[in-house]
């Protein structure tokens, strides 16, 4: 088996051929996508964070209103950016999320990637410390996060409290409410070799986007399974006694109707013309490899997917949603990946 869900960044837009206009449509439509998702037997509904743009922002909302809809799908961020958040504020609404959904988060951070504002943070009340790097500045943050996912102690209790002496854990106060066995379901979004090992090394599991910060020429998905199997040496290594978990996400986009041709007929002529394939470019001031699109008949993709060595490596696999066109039209391609696509590679 191997675990199949989607990841949308929610984008809405009132561009022609946009189904999703306006932020209360993608935020509607991201809850009827992850119903519609546990319909035809996915395994798991999991949503992009970005500020200051026209995509989902604000994670547990919308995470609660989806594991209130739901029974049984994963529920995931990809990824938190975590110089945003007060680490304990963020671990309370972690924990009440969780137990709404009844363990069912799955929770990915990081240090955050490239914004079209010049300094978020600082905009939403935290301004790098001085000399300080945003990679160090977010490990604090998701340190203390963990911390208090856990049940630690976090905060001194007053001297005189009120009523009576709240519970205290090494004589420090944890957080309220705590969620059990969130604390091994906190993911991080890793691009190279190195950030990988620190991720296996700190015992979280590990998340692999459509980019890898490593351009040495090979497949996107030879690059990434490198990066995983050291991230599983690192983990078993450090002694962590859980199992660890590794996502990685495609552009998967089967075509069985007139409409989607429609949508996607274009991009499968510009792969056939040789316009397809894994590309390289710099991001962040780093030289990248950017993952290809599978697009095309069921049996084709699925061919062309037995050879991706990432998806191989990894237990999880999310496939990026083009949101816009809509609840009906995502769940249509949902239904053709598992009934079809997965099967033929063995995973259902």
């Amino acid at each position: 088996m191997k675990n199949l869900g989607f990841l949308s960044f929610g984008h809405w837009s009132k561009g022609g051929g946009s189904r999703v206009r306006t932020a209360s449509e993608s935020y509607l439509a991201t809850i009827d996508l992850a119903v519609a998702a546990e319909e035809v037997g996915m395994d798991g509904a999991w949503i992009r964070v970005h500020h200051f743009e026209q995509n989902l922002s604000s994670p547990f909302p919308l995470l609660a209103a989806m594991a209130a809809r739901t029974s049984r799908i994963e529920l995931g961020t990809g990824v938190i950016n975590m110089r945003y958040e007060n680490p304990l504020y963020m671990a309370e609404l972690a924990a009440t999320a969780d137990l709404i959904s009844a363990g069912r988060l799955q929770l990915g951070v990081s240090r955050g990637s490239p914004e079209v504002v010049a300094d978020g943070p600082g905009a939403f009340g935290y301004p790098f410390p001085a000399g300080k790097l945003p990679v160090v500045d977010a490990a604090e943050r998701i340190a203390l996060f963990r911390r208090a996912i856990a049940g630690e102690g976090v905060a001194a209790p007053s001297l005189e409290p009120y009523g009576s002496m709240p519970h205290l854990v090494d004589g420090l106060l944890p957080i309220s409410p705590v969620s059990p066995g969130l604390a091994e379901r906190i993911w991080y979004g890793a691009g190279n070799i190195e950030s990988a090992k620190r991720v296996g090394e700190l015992g979280m599991n590990l998340m692999s986007s459509t980019l890898v910060l490593e351009a040495t020429g090979e497949p996107f998905g030879t690059i990434q399974a490198r990066q995983i199997e050291a991230y599983r040496e690192a983990f078993g290594a450090a002694g962590h006694k859980h199992e660890p978990r590794v996502s990685v996400s495609r552009s998967i986009l089967p075509i069985t109707t007139a409409e989607d041709n429609a949508y996607f007929g274009a991009i499968e002529l510009q792969e056939s013309a040789g316009g397809g394939g894994d590309q390289i470019g710099i991001i962040d001031n780093t030289r990248a490899t950017f993952g290809r699109t599978y697009v095309g008949a069921p049996d084709k993709i699925a061919a062309e997917l037995t050879n991706d060595e990432g998806i191989e490596a990894a237990d999880t696999l999310l496939i990026t949603v083009p949101s816009q066109i809509g609840v009906e039209h995502n769940a249509h391609s949902f239904e053709v990946i598992v009934k079809e696509v997965a099967p033929a590679l063995g995973w259902r």
